[in-house]
């Protein structure tokens, strides 16, 4: 039987054993509720345990070879990032947040690609969906992470709208179409596979 998150067998025990992992090293109960739709709870101050907020839009990932548009932004550290420095480059775009359990177990994981595969030309688009620049900042410059990083922004969500769910991560190849997307943690083995489509 398939579980509401679309995980099913050693996926869905895997998916299981990481979040109970992440709850108990941050210290957060989980509700069988939560449990069950694959999200911990953090604890209010109240005490009482309350399910995450719905993240992001509803919108699904995009589909394998669908044309994925990039936005021309502002990194965090002032430069700007334009599409066409993207031509005929893999890029890969990863919406995260400082808050976020999840994304600070695969954060590294994407910084260690970025920093092994820029040389052969691999790109990675950070987008934070912090509250603010200074929390991204801040959080990046405390981890020593180095992956380029724009804050989510009208603007950008007009160009490249974010998926369901955090992290996100969707990696665009040389042709600008999509040629993997995948929301929710990743394993290090599979954040490391995508230098093959370098």
């Amino acid at each position: 039987m398939t579980r509401p998150d679309g995980l099913d067998g050693p996926a869905a025990a895997r998916r299981h054993a990481l979040i109970a992992g992440v709850a108990a090293t941050l210290g957060w109960p989980v509700s069988a509720q939560v449990a069950a739709a694959g999200s911990p709870a953090p604890l209010p101050a109240s005490g009482s345990v309350l399910p995450l907020p719905s993240l992001g839009s509803a919108l699904p990932l995009p589909s394998l070879g669908s044309a994925l548009p990039l936005p021309d932004v502002v990194l965090l550290d002032g430069r700007r990032y334009k599409p066409a420095d993207a031509e005929g480059r893999v890029v890969v775009v990863y919406w995260w947040a400082s808050w976020c359990p999840f994304c600070a177990l695969q954060s590294p994981l994407i910084d260690r690609l970025w920093r092994q595969h820029q040389a052969q030309g691999l790109q990675v688009l950070g987008l934070s969906i912090d509250r603010s620049a200074g929390d991204a900042s801040r959080y990046l410059a405390q981890r020593g992470y180095g992956f380029p990083t724009a804050m989510v922004t009208p603007a950008v969500e007009r160009v490249l709208p974010k998926p369901k769910g955090l992290p996100v991560t969707l990696v665009r190849g040389r042709d600008a179409r999509v040629v993997a997307a995948e929301a929710g943690q990743m394993f290090p083995e599979d954040v490391e596979q995508f230098a093959r489509f370098l």
